[in-house]
């Protein structure tokens, strides 16, 4: 019997997680087996006493057998119906012993052997059923015992020992060691299941939460019995109706095995318990009265505590309901709404939503705050800055603006809820045309900011604000003051999304057109070398051909060839030279950004001056985009400077900053007439925002213009020499 139950209380191994999926047609033995041995001797002793606590047996059983089989059938990995399954064979068995001693003498004679082994079996099936009923607690969900095993491994011994002990004492039953087995097994069972309902989650919680339901449900049944037994003294079999008591539990393990039906019990579970818990204070209160009498009722008296328990028990259970209708009406009557006037400090985070918007949820505050806290006008101002203005008022009155000096807004942020005295001094505007009224006003803050005051006002002869009305105030503006809080909060979030979104775009569009650029720039670089020094290389390699010809047959005329070839091959040379310094230029990459920038002044149309100290070598990434933005920027100021200008390059670097500007002091123009500044500015604009650089024009009308940028980087490396 150990093996078997250590291999059921630690679940299967994994090699016999399979075979254990496929039905159980040895446990489902048990259902019609305990059905026969329930109902047959049932028939057989039908004409003895007891016929009601037998046919009650009869139901239990047919009720657990079906729970138990259903289990089974779909839970086949399961042990919790083989469980129950074998739990209702023991009851079967100990119910038709009785069943058949009951029938002895009432035209069945047994011979006094078989009466003493039915005995005996009645016996061991009583003292062993309430450990296999232990086992099926321990067990819940599932079946698979993980807790309190010590427990059945020593319970099934001492249960068998209570059975041999009851059979000593035949031919009647002994009822208080079964009592005592049966609460310490139930004090067992329901601690273990509890601890293993604590630690659980998901579908075995909510299965467990079924139990649980069945629980409750009959043991109310069996308070309110034992308390109409003790009182009036019905009804005459206590026993019988308890043990009826339990069908919810074959119930709950058939709903429990089912992932259709569990569904959501926790709510049904809660009023269950607490319909239990006011049962069981109605009842104790009435066992109290009985024992203060000091006697049994009369049969007048029961009457009268019966129908006073019942009376009781319905107020009771319509205690909640009827609470909250007449919460309702008193309110009504009160304070003229449904709520109290705290009321709208539980809703108003319930209000809080993005699809709501925030001047309609202020005016539903403002709303509610002049009918609960019966005001003339409520008001709420909002504003930041110390500049506040009149958001909502009911009734709507135009709006109206306080501007507040930083000393005046800290007092106003770190005041309570202030009346018209402290008004005078710090906020008089808000007294302009009500001096005389009865006034509050709560400041609405967030962390030390004053983001606006709530204002409640009531007329000249109105009620004072009571404690409690200024509590509701204060508490309103700080929920307020959160609000304000996030939705500044999500304004700049808003704001810094819309400026990523511009800059994602300037971006692409940046990227696409440095594409376009480069691509462009290609084109370009072909058709030179195409139409420039490719036409040359190929006319200096047909005259190189003529001149090898005409060498031998006429040399003077090859040696003037040869000497025009050399002339023609300087040439092409040059242009090459040029085209590489159009596309880097060589002395930018050896000398640096300075004597580039110095040279690249020399060839401008206009005369420049290079103003650059103590600049040191960067990446040539930043030293290229700082020369062709210069130089981009002299070749603009000579198309539109005007004749006269000049121009100044002065570059020079800060703290994690190489910075430049090209200044002339040419004609200028108006930056509003042209929005866009053209291809030259674009270019330079994405050459330097493609390495987190910035890039400014200002200009105006004969005051010249001058072109800024701004490039970070890292401390330059030392100056080449």
């Amino acid at each position: 019997m150990a093996t078997a139950l250590e291999r059921v209380m630690a679940g299967p191994a994994p090699a016999e997680v399979e075979k254990e999926r496929r039905p159980r047609p040895v446990a489902l033995l048990y259902a019609p087996l305990a059905i026969a041995l329930g109902v047959v001797p049932a028939i057989v002793a039908r004409d003895a006493d007891g016929q009601v606590g037998q046919w009650v047996r009869v139901g239990l059983i047919l009720a657990w057998a079906v729970a138990g089989a259903v289990a089974t059938r779909r839970r086949p990995d399961e042990h919790i119906g083989p469980l129950a399954l074998r739990a209702t064979a023991i009851g079967a068995v100990g119910s038709a012993s009785a069943s058949l001693l009951a029938a002895n003498g009432h035209g069945v004679h047994m011979a006094s052997g078989v009466v003493d082994v039915l005995q005996f079996v009645q016996s061991l099936a009583v003292g062993v059923l309430p450990i296999a009923a232990m086992h099926v607690i321990l067990g819940l969900p599932d079946g698979f015992c993980r807790v309190a095993r010590w427990a059945l491994i020593a319970g099934y011994p001492i249960g068998a020992l209570v059975g041999v002990l009851l059979w000593t004492q035949r031919p009647g039953i002994v009822l208080w060691p079964v009592v005592l087995e049966s609460v310490l097994a139930a004090t067992i069972g329901v601690a273990g299941s509890n601890h293993r309902y604590r630690r659980s989650s998901g579908v075995e919680r909510q299965r467990m939460q079924w139990f649980g339901w069945a629980v409750s449900v009959g043991t109310e049944v069996v308070l309110i019995v034992l308390a109409l037994r003790v009182l009036a003294g019905w009804p005459p079999h206590v026993g019988v109706v308890c043990a009826a008591a339990t069908l919810p539990i074959p119930v709950a393990l058939i709903v429990g095995s089912s992932n259709k039906l569990i569904g959501r019990i926790d709510r049904l579970l809660a009023q269950t318990v607490s319909i239990a818990g006011l049962s069981l204070v109605v009842v104790v209160v009435y066992l109290v009265i009985v024992l203060g009498l000091g006697r049994v009722p009369t049969h007048s008296e029961r009457s009268l505590l019966v129908l006073s328990m019942i009376a009781a028990g319905v107020a009771a259970a319509l205690y909640l309901p009827t609470r909250e209708r007449l919460a309702r009406f008193s309110n009504r009557l009160v304070y003229g709404e449904r709520e109290a006037p705290d009321m709208v400090l539980r809703t108003f985070g319930t209000r809080l939503s993005r699809a709501v918007p925030l001047d309609e949820l202020l005016l539903q505050v403002a709303e509610s705050l002049r009918k609960t806290l019966a005001l003339r006008a409520a008001e709420v101002w909002t504003g930041s800055g110390g500049r506040l203005e009149r958001t909502v008022s009911v009734p709507d009155v135009k709006r109206a603006s306080v501007t507040l000096s930083p000393d005046e807004e800290t007092v106003v942020a770190r005041a309570g809820v202030s009346g018209p005295a402290w008004l005078q001094v710090w906020l008089p505007q808000l007294l302009a045309g009500r001096e005389d009224a009865v006034i509050r006003v709560a400041p609405i803050t967030h962390s030390g900011q004053l983001l606006g005051l709530i204002v409640a006002v009531r007329p000249p002869n109105g009620d004072a604000f009571r404690t409690d009305d200024e509590t509701v105030l204060a508490e309103l503006a700080r929920q307020v003051g959160l609000a304000l809080h996030n939705v500044q909060l999500d304004s700049a979030l808003q704001a810094s999304l819309d400026e990523v979104r511009r800059q994602a775009e300037e971006l692409r569009a940046s990227r696409a057109r440095i594409v376009a650029s480069a691509d462009a720039a290609r084109r370009q670089i072909e058709r030179n070398l195409h139409d420039g020094a490719q036409q040359q290389l190929v006319a200096l390699a047909v005259n190189l051909r003529l001149a090898r010809q005409l060498a031998e047959a006429d040399p003077d005329t090859s040696k003037t060839m040869l000497d025009q070839l050399g002339h023609d091959l300087q040439e092409a040379v040059q242009q090459l030279r040029d085209l590489a310094h159009g596309i880097y230029p060589p002395l930018l990459m050896d000398r640096g950004l300075v004597e580039a920038l110095r040279a690249a002044a020399g060839r401008a149309a206009l005369p420049t001056d290079v103003e650059a100290e103590d600049v040191g070598r960067f990446s040539p990434d930043v030293e290229a985009a700082v020369y062709f933005c210069c130089l981009e920027a002299l070749q603009n100021a000579g198309k539109h400077a005007g004749e006269g200008a000049s121009a100044t390059i002065h570059v020079w670097q800060e703290e994690g900053a190489l910075l430049f500007d090209v200044a002339d002091n040419g004609a200028g123009f108006d930056p509003s007439s042209r929005p866009h500044l053209g291809a030259g500015f674009t270019n330079m604009s994405d050459r330097v925002g493609a390495i987190g650089g910035s890039l400014k024009v200002r200009s105006a009308p004969g005051k010249g213009t001058k072109i800024s940028g701004r490039i970070p980087v890292s401390e330059p490396a030392p100056a080449v020499s």
